[in-house]
């Protein structure tokens, strides 16, 4: 089973309450089992929801507590983000996935 970003499979729940579907993707999981996730709404964040920018680093610098990851508004979302992406990791552990497409520029 391979895992994908739920934007890119067709499921509203992008920032904006869109989707971002790759056609391709699409097309794939209409023939395979793909398993959806979206690190935002996994960390517990509602859709549609203020957009989210990294500051002071990349994820990796999030995840050494360097860097946060603030809301347009100023809020600190670090931890609902770092919820997110610990239970997706945790979902593509328990399913064995061996392989992700994941949206570019998200800040998850």
């Amino acid at each position: 089973m391979i895992a994908a970003s739920a934007c890119l499979l067709g499921y509203c729940c992008r920032y904006d309450g869109r989707t971002s579907p790759s056609e391709k993707l699409v097309k794939r999981a209409a023939k395979e089992a793909m398993l959806p996730i979206c690190p935002e709404e996994l960390g517990y964040l509602p859709t549609p929801r203020t957009p989210c920018d990294l500051h002071d680093g990349d994820g990796f610098d999030v995840l050494d507590g360097c860097a946060r990851v603030v809301d347009r508004e100023g809020n600190d979302m670090t931890q609902a983000f770092l919820r997110g992406a610990f239970e997706a990791l945790r979902m593509i552990r328990e399913n064995n996935i061996q392989f992700c497409y994941l949206k570019d520029k998200s800040p998850s």
